[in-house]
């Protein structure tokens, strides 16, 4: 069961705020100002007004030592989950919550710092916070640390897939008796100039020119499923559900707002970045098949749809394989046209956003939508929400490594 979640995106430093402007149709992306770097992949997604040293519990002390960004927005944005499902962490529950927070690149803020420091300063400048910094593990022991609970923590390493595999493994421990609640979700902060350069140089972002459109208009860059999609636009970001067992939940008096009904996962063995059209559409029908329904029952589809000309091609043949002629029925929204792709926190954010837009009987968007003659059967619900009730939905999330993770909702 899902209880509540909690999110940072491009869109806004909170759930309620990244909600509110994903109905709206908006998209949050802007020039770079975290660093300065040489480069025309220069739009991307920050997190507006976040900034760690303003949060209560942080010292100045604190933000100078813990100086990987996603260990305090993961502390952030974990506290936000607990408080909108309303699960108090005290001596019954601490113990049974276990914390899954998954990242694609980990604390690379804080190894660039230290290498700044080593090159300028000398050895004796390298933090002795800097391994601390770069444990995958290390923001969900700080949320413990903040928020009380003791249950088993970990980092799942799935790459752009690791907040569907935080999740799917999340609800096996809580299935297999091993907890009764998880937060579980992922985090990126992958804005600084090597990791931009890389993506940039491997030709995955957008290069933003005078000719294309966002250049004048950045929140135009990110365009699943468009006839000029050219590239994903690099965002940070993080997103938390809290889970819990059905029979844990309602001696909390807690009201669940969605089930996790089918998981399916596995990987590609085939490149280390382009997927394979039989792996991945065996990925979404094992989810499908998990969840004991047919596949006419998806209601909606939370794409993958990171905008890059043959990843949206390819996950268009896998949907078209898996529902056949019903494809054509079934609305599909790519949420990164919004809230651009946060590599490890993406499928976490776009599972909060689903679940409530499912809650309110809405599909959201793919925003900066041009149609393309070659995806014209597909539904991608261009640039405005829509009424639409429905009762599950499948989550796409797929990997560099060739790892893949999609997961069914069910709405309650």
């Amino acid at each position: 069961m899902v209880l509540g979640y909690g999110a940072a995106s491009a869109l806004g430093n909170t759930f309620a705020s990244t909600w509110e402007k994903a109905v709206a149709g908006k998209a949050g992306f802007r020039r770079l100002t975290r660093c300065t770097v040489e480069t025309r992949s220069q739009v991307v997604g920050e997190i507006p007004d976040w900034n760690p040293s303003a949060l209560p519990y942080v010292s100045r002390k604190d933000a100078s030592l813990w100086n990987a960004d996603f260990v305090h927005l993961t502390m952030e944005i974990c506290r936000q989950a607990l408080e909108d499902a309303g699960l108090v962490i005290d001596n019954q529950t601490g113990p049974r919550t276990a914390c899954l927070v998954g990242s694609a690149l980990n604390g690379s803020d804080a190894y660039r710092i230290a290498m700044d420091h080593y090159t300028r300063l000398g050895p004796t400048k390298v933090s002795p916070y800097l391994l601390p910094n770069l444990c995958a593990n290390l923001p969900a022991s700080k949320a413990g640390m903040l928020l009380g609970f003791t249950g088993p923590i970990f980092s799942p390493q799935g790459a752009c897939a690791s907040g569907n595999h935080a999740i799917g493994i999340g609800a096996r421990m809580i299935r297999d008796g091993d907890c009764d609640f998880a937060l579980a979700g992922g985090v990126d902060t992958c804005l600084i100039p090597e990791i931009i350069l890389g993506f940039a140089n491997m030709l995955a972002t957008i290069n933003v020119g005078p000719k294309d459109r966002s250049f004048d208009d950045p929140t135009q860059a990110s365009r699943p499923f468009s006839i000029d999609r050219k590239g994903f636009v690099l965002a940070e970001g993080a997103g938390v559900l809290v889970l819990a067992a059905e029979e844990a939940a309602r001696a909390h008096g807690l009201l669940p707002r969605a089930e996790i009904a089918g998981i399916g996962w596995n990987s590609d063995a085939y490149h280390f970045t382009r997927p394979n059209e039989q792996t991945v559409t065996q990925a979404m029908r094992a989810a499908i098949d998990d969840a004991e329904i047919r596949p006419q029952d998806i209601g909606a589809v939370n794409a993958h749809g990171t905008s890059t000309p043959t990843g949206d091609t390819t996950e268009a043949h896998c949907l078209r394989t898996v529902f056949g002629r019903h494809v054509q029925g079934i609305p599909i929204s790519a949420n990164k046209s919004q809230v651009g792709h946060s590599l490890g926190a993406s499928a976490a954010i776009e599972a909060a956003l689903g679940i409530e837009a499912m809650r309110q009987g809405l599909v959201l968007p793919t925003v900066n939508h041009l149609p393309d003659p070659a995806l014209a059967d597909l539904d991608v619900v261009p640039n405005q929400s829509r009424r639409h009730r429905h009762e599950f939905f499948l989550s796409n999330s797929f990997g560099f490594g060739g790892t893949n993770c999609c997961i069914v909702f069910r709405g309650l």
